[in-house]
């Protein structure tokens, strides 16, 4: 969720390792340039599909990505994959959690055609889960879903975002449109790249939205069922295209604070700070680059953040003052994750191979000297999906995703163990097919 980073909290979270050892993963998506490789080499096989059970019922909590409010973490899944190449989207996958973890059996499809709302009569092809909070505060977390509606290219296009409401059910229903306030809008863009946070302090989740020309809609919570925010003032001033999630309180100022991209792809961005008014400040800007994570990787209160470079360095920097140090990485796509429940968080790298940083001491903050390497397997190259703690236990678990094509994939959750990396064997594996 990014739901890429779908559901990280004021601590990041995300990882992985190998009992202190280094060790293969499955992989997911091959490399710019290894297609070749992968059409050689069969697929691993994949255990048969757990029999469809029904999704637990639940009364309501606090947990993130908990849409069944049963008090067990949830994962969700874009980019299904589809028995033929060229069909519609799939729709989003949900695998609901339990006391053990992820229950693969425990499984719901939304599909444009059974859940999406209607624009103008129509229903939309692309139906891709983006952010995911409570956003009418009842317990139960909400998907905010991202669609394209019918434009004919005159004046302002329609919102493209869409919430599904979570209930002790899980995501049951039609969705609906985002409603942005026309006071809330500017311009002739979509407004698109929602980060769910409490910005204002208020203990309700609000959404922020891309408006247009370094411009942000800021939608205060609680929302309604039928889409509308509680308050929405005009566009505030932003120091970029981009807003970026998920929030986290970088501070510790009692406000979510979110980062702000000038642009897609590489390029410079500032951490946004929360208050009273909303998210109106800008704080501290990094350098450039196609990534950046957020987590408290050495002692104190503030939160840290990392950015990673298209060369494969990563750049860390101790908010707010913006001290740096430098990480000799393979990737630059970031994550964070709390895998022993020190506190503290690992920052993960994911490239041709993934790295795990740690802090070598409790006082300092990340190292080279703490690193775990992860050698990716032959057969593809290993990508992380999404972190958080499924099983329960206040360590972060690591879930991979093994893409080898439009036709076949795996998914597998390693545990969180007390020396700060992840199990190498998974606690669960299942192939996104399944849903279909």
């Amino acid at each position: 969720m990014r739901v890429r980073r779908a559901g990280r909290g004021t601590t990041a979270t995300s990882g992985l390792a190998a009992l202190g050892t280094l060790v293969a993963l499955t992989a997911c998506g091959p490399l710019a340039g290894d297609e070749g490789a992968a059409a050689t080499q069969p697929p691993v096989q994949v255990a048969k599909a757990p029999a469809q059970r029904p999704v637990p019922q639940g009364d309501g909590s606090k947990v993130a990505d908990d849409f069944n409010g049963d008090g067990h973490r949830d994962l969700v899944l874009n980019d299904l994959v589809k028995n033929q190449l060229h069909t519609d989207d799939a729709g989003i996958g949900v695998v609901y959690g339990s006391p053990a973890g992820l229950v693969p059996g425990a499984r719901q499809l939304l599909s444009p055609a059974r859940q999406a709302a209607r624009t103008k009569g129509q229903l939309p092809a692309v139906f891709d889960a983006v952010a995911s909070c409570d956003l009418d505060g009842d317990g139960f977390t909400d998907l905010v879903v991202s669609t394209d509606p019918p434009y004919d290219g005159q004046g302002q296009p329609p919102v493209p975002l869409q919430l599904l409401f979570g209930s002790p059910g899980g995501l049951t229903g039609r969705a609906v449109a985002l409603t942005i306030p026309a006071q809330a809008r500017a311009g002739n863009e979509w407004p698109d790249q929602p980060v769910c946070g409490d910005f204002d302090g208020d203990g309700a989740q609000d959404l922020v939205v891309h408006a247009s020309e370094q411009q942000l809609s800021y939608l205060r919570g609680p929302f309604t069922r039928k889409g509308a925010p509680s308050e929405a003032g005009a566009p505030i001033a932003a120091p970029g295209n981009v807003p970026t999630g998920p929030a986290a309180d970088v501070n510790a100022d009692g406000y979510d604070d979110l980062v702000v991209r000038t642009t897609e792809g590489t390029a410079e961005s500032a951490v946004v700070l929360g208050g009273p008014d909303g998210p109106t400040r800008t704080g501290t800007v990094l350098p450039e680059g196609i990534d950046v994570a957020l987590g408290r990787f050495g002692k104190g209160r503030d939160l840290d953040a990392a950015v990673g470079a298209m060369d494969g360095t990563s750049l860390r920097y101790d908010l707010p003052d913006a001290a740096s140090g430098t990480l000799d990485s393979p990737g630059s796509m970031l994550d964070t994750g709390d895998f022993d429940g020190d506190g503290r968080d690992e920052l993960v790298s994911s490239g041709s191979r993934l790295r795990v940083f740690r802090a070598p001491t409790a006082a300092a903050g990340l190292s080279a000297k703490g690193m775990v390497t992860v050698a990716p397997p032959a057969r593809g190259t290993t990508r992380v999906l999404t972190v958080g703690d499924f099983d329960g236990d206040g360590r972060a678990d690591l879930a991979v995703r093994t893409y080898r094509g439009e036709t076949w994939d795996e998914v597998a959750v390693h545990p969180g163990t007390k020396d700060g990396i992840v199990a190498a064997e998974p606690s669960v594996t299942f192939s996104s097919s399944e849903f279909l």
